[in-house]
């Protein structure tokens, strides 16, 4: 037996993952928005391990990837982030971190509203030509959208755990 509220169509469900993973309950922990809460733009720029990236380089690529794939719903093309996979964080500020976060959920809310429009017919088809790790290319839309949301649980994990390195 379904619960009830729970999505009963594919493009439903994952319209669901997403939300949960970025503002919800997702299983595997605290969502994004928890993850990033209360932390300052001193924290975020800090780099407490010194070859792996600042939670503010972290938070850019998940608005970058966030953007592409609501690019690739759009337009059915595969391309690489319009800003650069991994872009530096170069502000320092207060003001500059909080447009960050503020960015991130704009995207977020882009990609959700993107998603749902999908026909469910789109999902079994396939982006790309071939397969291209890095660039996410040649997997169907399907992979594309569940993968976005492991890629941003993957990097909240690695939030939480760069948090733990400094103050808040």
């Amino acid at each position: 037996m379904i619960a009830p509220g729970t999505p009963t169509g594919e493009v439903e469900r994952i319209v669901d993952e997403l939300r949960r993973a970025q503002d919800g309950d997702p299983w595997h922990g605290s969502p994004v928005r928890d993850v990033l809460a209360g932390v300052s733009a001193a924290a975020a720029a800090r780099r407490p391990i010194p070859e792996a990236h600042t939670i503010w380089e972290i938070v850019l690529h998940m608005t970058a990837w966030r953007r592409e794939v609501t690019r690739r719903l759009r337009t059915g093309v595969a391309d690489v982030p319009a800003d650069g996979d991994w872009q530096s964080a170069d502000a320092t500020g207060e003001e500059e971190w909080q447009a960050a976060i503020a960015a991130l959920a704009a995207a977020h809310a882009e990609l959700v509203q993107a998603t749902a429009a999908l026909p469910a017919s789109r999902l079994d088809q396939t982006l790309g030509d071939r397969r291209d790790r890095a660039a996410g290319t040649g997997v169907s839309y399907y992979v594309m959208l569940h993968g976005i949301a492991q890629h941003d649980a993957y990097h909240a994990g690695q939030i939480v755990l760069l948090r733990k390195g400094g103050p808040r």
